[in-house]
């Protein structure tokens, strides 16, 4: 959505600026327009995303691609520069209690992206975010490149093939950097189906839920009539 910055008067009487001499308010901001006879300048966020539901991207470590929403494949690769993330102990997706690592990433077309990864992908994940301490480097500094490895294991005496995240990085390009950092001040990052209320986090960085966030079920039985909560509240007594 479009947003409009009003100038000062002065500013208005001034000769017009082109719109690529001014600097939109946020680095994540571009500026569409500069109205020539009030100063006033449009811009709009180069990023898209609606809070809660980031677009999903699947990490498919059976067949060893990634994927949007299971469906159309993206390839056996990606990389990105995280906004935020977060690495956490939860049983969410009806998989039981795992740790897990949910990174926020924006993509080419500008969507705000999220993706998981557990197991031995996690602890690689861990190790690298270990060494880049060391480089005083944080993860949301680097743009991060996570190719599935092939592994080979037993399974009912036959031999069975898996994949594991390998993840490797390069610095990112400070100005991304910002927009990405100042995009994270600004919106709340979160994506609802995986948030239960019982996560032990370990790793946060830019992840955010809405002050007062209520988890869908409670969204729900607040949407109820009063007669059905009360039958169910009957019910548990």
């Amino acid at each position: 959505m479009a947003t409009t910055t009003k100038t000062a008067a002065s500013a208005a009487a001034a000769a017009p600026a082109a719109k690529d001499t001014i600097t939109a308010s946020r680095a994540y901001m571009e500026v569409v327009s500069v109205d020539e006879e009030t100063g006033e300048v449009t811009e709009k966020s180069r990023f898209k995303y609606l809070p809660g539901h980031p677009k999903q991207i699947r990490a498919d470590l059976k067949a060893g691609v990634f994927n949007v929403g299971g469906d159309r494949v993206l390839g056996k690769t990606i990389s990105f520069i995280p906004v935020a993330l977060r690495i956490f102990s939860d049983n969410i997706l009806n998989m039981g209690r795992k740790v897990w690592a949910e990174l926020f990433f924006v993509d080419e077309t500008g969507a705000v992206c999220a993706v998981l990864f557990h197991g031995y992908s996690v602890e690689n994940l861990q190790k690298l975010n270990a060494g880049l301490f060391y480089d005083d480097l944080n993860l949301t500094d680097v743009v991060l490149t996570v190719t599935p490895i092939k592994k080979q294991t037993e399974k009912d005496g036959k031999p069975a093939t898996y994949f594991i995240a390998d993840f490797s990085y390069v610095a990112a390009d400070p100005a991304e950097v910002q927009a990405r950092q100042e995009f994270a001040e600004d919106f709340d990052l979160y994506r609802d189906e995986t948030l239960t209320g019982t996560e032990d986090r370990r790793i946060t960085a830019g992840y955010r839920t809405p002050e007062g966030y209520q988890l869908p079920e409670q969204r729900a039985a607040k949407q109820l009539p009063a007669s059905t909560t009360a039958e169910a509240a009957a019910v548990t007594q």
